[in-house]
């Protein structure tokens, strides 16, 4: 098999290019100037609190040698932005901004469950499952890693959709040889293992991805390089469907479903062929030639098959471990991650939500934020922000920085709340975010309450700018968790974005 490195890769003045600067005056982008503020605190079940305010110094200082702006250029060789929640944080659009100072974006795992909404510099609207979010930037190559499941027909349709909107991918995306494939039966599958579950459903995406993973695991499944032998191709695709028809009874296989599946395969083979490529050997060779990569995760910390609300989580590892599986890269060439987290807390699907509000504050941040799956459609739950579980997913990370998003939907509250501890029913103090579903179902949460700022902050483009009691919402957050926010989402635009 043909390996590609930068000289070999078709249009590779485009990988081989230097980054270039962001065209974004400086002058936007004020030095930051510390805050603070003290809250009281209440529990979940308690009346309305009261706030008293203060300058209680935060914890992030002043960027020494340069403005703020300078972080953006240097920022590590390889980075990465994961999310912090349950997943629709926004990474795509920081994804966005900073491939405009990367050679690469690559995705490391996950498949087409994930919804990246960005804009280009004209305003449209772009929706990418399987496509990385700098595909948008015309001089950035995007790889789809070994760790991410691949359906066909969705990633066609997607490359099909851009290059209708002018945006050119020959030559611009490379997809593992080693990534698994996800067919349609996979999907077929997904809602059929959902329906079995009836009361205890997931609420996966249905996208199949994870029936796809779960065959990666057993070890029949069929990854992209197999497109490449096509005499062995129907008899690990008969294995794979005799398999989900032996499972299911709801799924009807047949011979001529066999026949339709390979004949249909046997033409993606030959149009996804140039896009096939070893991308553990040009990625790491990339990382040889000083190139800057960028790794753009799906779903998010909280969803981690691992660490997550398990069950209710998706089928991959979203926080920074993927990264290093997901790509086939050494953990020390690692550099700056971060964590991308709402100004409050979304999660779709089913499994625990400690800071979910059932009220008007929840249908208020749902209507106000939009929040809709980007993949599905499906109502989001809402809720405040809950900093035990931003804590947790900082801690599993190793966030140098977080992405704070969303926060001008915020604007219409005149009280916002920021769930800080949890205590048993016995009241027990709770250290950390639990592993157990019981525990997780049954605490209580223990609220700050901040001032809201009531006005719109939406056009506003510099930290000095915002509102007093948006900026100690912020500095508050850095003070709970130790890590600085960096950037703030004011707005779904590219230029809606704040650097602190």
């Amino acid at each position: 098999m043909q390996q590609l490195s930068a000289s070999t890769i078709p249009n590779s003045s485009l990988i081989s290019s230097p980054w270039r600067k962001s065209q974004i005056d400086k002058s936007i982008f004020p030095k930051f100037v510390s805050r603070g503020i003290t809250i009281n605190i209440i529990c979940s079940n308690n009346t309305k609190p009261t706030v008293a305010s203060s300058s209680s110094p935060s914890v992030v200082q002043q960027t020494k040698g340069g403005d703020v702006f300078d972080r953006l250029g240097m920022l590590s060789q390889v980075s990465g932005v994961l999310g912090c929640q349950w997943g629709d944080e926004g990474k795509g659009k920081l994804v966005d901004i900073l491939a405009q100072h990367f050679d690469v974006v690559a995705r490391c795992q996950g498949g087409a469950n994930a919804g990246h909404t960005i804009y280009n510099a004209e305003g449209k609207k772009f929706a990418l499952h399987l496509v990385p979010s700098g595909i948008l930037n015309e001089e950035t190559l995007c790889v789809i890693g070994n760790g991410v499941v691949v359906h066909l027909p969705g990633l066609f349709a997607e490359i099909d959709g851009l290059e209708s909107n002018g945006v050119s991918c020959k030559g611009r995306i490379l997809v593992s040889d080693r990534a698994h494939l996800l067919f349609d039966f996979h999907q077929a599958v997904d809602g059929l293992r959902e329906s079995e579950l009836a009361k205890s459903f997931i609420g996966t995406t249905k996208r199949g991805i994870g029936p796809c993973y779960s065959a990666k695991v057993i070890r029949n499944g069929i990854r992209v390089g197999d497109l490449r032998h096509m005499d062995t191709f129907p008899q690990k695709l008969d294995l794979l469907l005799s398999d989900a028809a032996s499972r299911f009874k709801g799924f009807n296989y047949s011979p001529d479903m066999l026949r339709e599946e390979v004949e249909r395969y046997k033409r993606y083979a030959e149009r996804l062929e140039p896009y096939i490529a070893d991308t553990v050997h040009v990625v790491n060779d990339f990382i040889g030639q000083k190139k800057k990569i960028l790794v753009e995760g799906g779903q998010a910390t909280m969803l981690d098959i691992d660490f997550g609300t398990y069950p209710f989580v998706t089928s991959s590892s979203p926080s920074a471990g993927g990264i290093c599986t997901g790509l086939g890269i050494a953990p020390r060439v690692l550099g700056d991650l971060i964590g991308v987290v709402k100004a409050y807390t979304t999660r779709v699907g089913s499994g625990p939500f400690p800071t979910e509000d059932f009220g008007k504050a929840g249908d208020l941040l749902r209507l106000a934020g939009k929040e809709f799956g980007t993949t599905t459609g499906r109502p989001r739950r809402c809720g405040w922000l809950d900093v035990v579980a931003l804590k947790y997913s900082c801690q599993i990370n190793g966030f140098s920085s977080l992405n704070l998003t969303k926060l001008d939907v915020l604007s219409n509250f005149s009280e916002i709340k920021l769930g800080v501890s949890y205590k048993a029913i016995d009241g027990t103090p709770i250290e950390s975010f639990p592993g157990d579903l019981r525990t997780l179902e049954q605490l209580k949460v223990e609220y700050e309450v901040l001032p809201g700022w009531q006005s719109d902050i939406s056009s506003i483009r510099s930290y000095a700018e915002l509102p007093r009691e948006a900026q100690q919402y912020v500095e508050r957050i850095e003070e709970l968790v130790g890590v600085p926010i960096h950037y703030i989402g004011v707005g779904p635009g590219r230029d809606a974005l704040i650097l602190k």
